[in-house]
């Protein structure tokens, strides 16, 4: 396998009394995209801060590009943080091309693709906008570019897609798969298991700084694999209330999606139909979806042990 853009290794984080930050360890490699997933507060912000030399971890041990993290890697690397910035009395065009300058491109070339990717993002419109002038979706738009304006071979974007519609989101998820099939290696936090499961080539989960779930999406999946059970019929109960084998229930398309409680087995829930009389026409096991997986893990599912 290829040298890791990025080696996390038994990194700490304390503010005053708090570790944010607990023994945590992962990688990201170029042409993949790592999700990084957590509750508000969980230490996602913080680790991706030190990953970019914006704070030093207390203990462990960072390397970017197989160095230590630093300014000299500037080039190479493009954030996108939570907190948008772009300066708001300035031309679009005028600021991409500051940015771009910055990071070591000609005035030229920074102005030519910032024109070539507002053209693919449609913006170009707004190029001789200020920033103050932008929608939420066009001041985005516009900040991702910033972000790849140079090819960088690692990127870092915090929530990339919060607050977007749906075709702009869209968009910017297209542009997201575009930087990993280049080679670029890409972290993204975000809040979105959809997003997540269908984006990410790995995932990882922290909550209170320490790492619940580590791997591929298809592995971490598997280690849930008989965490829900979609079952189609009719009378089929419509909420956990008298289920003892179940936590949650919904409807998905034309059947009803259990998710199975801790210690217990889809035999026992199938015995649980039964019993209440339902007719039961489909009975499948179902990997969870991320997002059940989150919830689960998060309050201290076991099978999360398996992929930690």
């Amino acid at each position: 396998m290829s040298q890791p853009a990025v080696d996390v290794r038994g990194v700490w984080k304390r503010y005053g009394d708090t570790d944010v930050v607990s023994d945590l360890s992962f990688d990201v490699h170029p042409g993949e995209v790592l999700g990084f997933l957590g509750p508000n507060g969980s230490g996602k912000t913080t680790t991706m801060r030190m990953i970019l030399d914006i704070v030093r971890p207390a203990r462990g041990h960072i390397e970017v590009f197989g160095e230590a993290p630093g300014v000299e890697h500037q080039e190479r690397v493009g954030y996108l943080p939570e907190d948008r910035g772009l300066y708001r009395d300035v031309k679009i065009i005028d600021t991409l091309t500051y940015f771009g300058a910055l990071r070591g491109m000609s005035r030229k070339a920074a102005h030519d693709k910032a024109m070539a990717l507002m053209t693919e993002m449609e913006l170009a419109d707004a190029a001789e906008k200020k920033a103050a002038e932008l929608s939420r979706g066009m001041h985005q738009k516009a900040q991702l570019i910033a972000t790849i304006l140079n090819d960088p071979e690692l990127l870092i974007v915090d929530e990339p897609f919060q607050g977007l519609d749906p075709v702009n989101a869209d968009m910017l998820k297209g542009v997201v798969r575009g930087q990993k099939e280049r080679g670029a290696a890409v972290i993204m936090s975000t809040h979105d298991m959809g997003d997540a499961q269908t984006l990410c080539d790995r995932i990882l989960l922290i909550d209170k700084g320490h790492r619940l779930l580590y791997g591929t999406v298809d592995q971490v999946r598997a280690a849930f694999s008989d965490g829900a059970v979609e079952v189609s019929g009719a009378g089929l109960p419509e909420s956990a209330d008298g289920l003892d084998s179940v936590t949650d229930v919904h409807d998905v398309n034309d059947a009803v999606r259990y998710l199975i409680a801790d210690g217990r087995t889809p035999q026992e829930l199938f015995r649980e139909l039964a019993a209440s009389g339902a007719e039961v026409e489909h009975f499948a096991v179902q990997a969870p979806s991320l997002d059940e997986i989150f919830i689960r893990t998060v309050a201290g599912d076991p099978r999360a042990e398996a992929v930690r």
